[in-house]
């Protein structure tokens, strides 16, 4: 339960370290009796959802309400996988005890894995497209900005993965514990790539003479996202405070 001043109980002890860049510590812990899934609504996190709301209507306004074909699946496709990036981002950030960590890392990495998928997807279906109709390849800034989001996505997936799961690669567990501050900057730079590259698909031909998918939407929908996102990151764990050396398990954004 939260105390008078909305820090659950037990926490006031760590107010350093579960301070958020913006507000109060209270507002992104995730407290003793509280599911997971409540961490995708906690504090600011519902703006998030607002930003992502947003984003995923304005995409599927533009493809349904014109005639679908193969190319379609590509929007389609990659708007659904920024989704469950941002959710996966989400359902961490509150987390603070062991056992939340733990938990927290597993909806991590299943919501941000099955994202991950179907941009892989979109990318091999884009490609398909530009090989079956001779089109050139990487002309426009979305198409470029697009392949530097997929190279950076490959190293924070490979470098997230092998930390948490297979340590030992890096020498030892406290090796790999200490660039989580690393993969966890990484991945706020990927949700801002991902929101750039989807802001400059509008600006390309298909979506100026067919789909019309707004600018100023898709920029307001990444300026909720982010609003919801950035006041939830916990100093401590961009080892912007000294950390608890009593800690374990840490891993949350």
């Amino acid at each position: 339960m939260a105390s008078a001043t909305g820090v659950p109980h037990g926490l006031s002890h760590q107010a350093s370290e579960d301070e958020p860049l913006l507000g109060r510590p209270g507002d992104v812990a995730q407290e003793d009796d509280q599911p997971i899934y409540h961490n995708l609504y906690t504090g600011t996190a519902i703006i998030a959802q607002a930003g992502i709301v947003l984003l995923v209507a304005s995409i599927w306004a533009g493809i349904f309400l014109h005639k679908l074909i193969l190319f379609s699946a590509h929007p389609i496709l990659n708007s659904v996988g920024v989704l469950l990036v941002a959710e996966g981002i989400l359902i961490l950030q509150p987390t603070h005890t062991a056992a939340q960590k733990r938990q927290g890392t597993l909806w991590h990495f299943g919501l941000v894995n099955a994202g991950i998928d179907l941009l892989i997807a979109g990318l091999i279906l884009v490609v398909y497209n530009k090989v079956s109709t001779k089109h050139a390849h990487f002309e426009s800034p979305h198409a470029i900005l697009g392949l530097i989001t997929y190279i950076v996505i490959a190293i924070q997936a490979f470098v997230g993965f092998t930390q948490y799961f297979v340590p030992k690669l890096y020498g030892s567990v406290d090796k790999a514990k200490s660039i989580y501050k690393w993969h966890r900057i990484s991945g706020y730079v990927v949700l801002a790539l991902l929101l750039a590259t989807v802001a400059a698909a509008t600006q390309v031909g298909y979506n100026k003479n067919v789909l019309n998918i707004k600018l100023w939407a898709i920029l307001l929908a990444a300026v909720l996202i982010l609003v919801g996102i950035i006041p939830r990151i916990k100093k401590q764990k961009l080892g912007l405070v000294k950390a608890d050396p009593q800690a374990s398990g840490s891993f949350g954004n």
